[in-house]
């Protein structure tokens, strides 16, 4: 089954984010990422005990950002990794549009998977 990274992380700006993400996605899939799925907050609840606002400490200008790719094996996944960062258009072009600070990721195997 795939391997899946995940991140959620506090933006500031769709426009400047929705460029990163297209200019980063393609990257991925080159180093052999199957999937780049790159989601803007849109009905993100606020709770009471915890939500994706308080997990980022989103600021009162920030929207939660939920991304995740899909590898087909970790393997694949480290190696896809160690090409993205050392591949020189991934450097930022300005300032980045969300608080890497505040996001946090994992990867996870995948357990059960019903696409259609």
């Amino acid at each position: 089954m795939a391997y899946i990274d995940g991140f959620v992380a506090p933006a500031r700006d769709r426009e400047a984010y929705l460029a990163m993400a297209k200019k980063a996605a393609p990257i991925f899939i080159e180093h052999g990422a199957l999937r780049v799925v790159e989601g803007f907050g849109h009905d993100v609840p606020r709770g009471k005990v915890t939500d994706f606002y308080m997990a980022v400490k989103a600021e009162e200008n920030e929207t939660p950002v939920f991304s995740w790719i899909e590898w087909p094996d970790k393997a694949t996944r480290d190696a896809g990794w160690e090409k993205v960062m050392a591949d020189e258009r991934m450097k930022p072009d300005g300032d980045m549009p969300f608080d890497g600070q505040r996001m946090f990721w994992g990867g996870f195997e995948s357990i059960v998977d019903t696409k259609a």
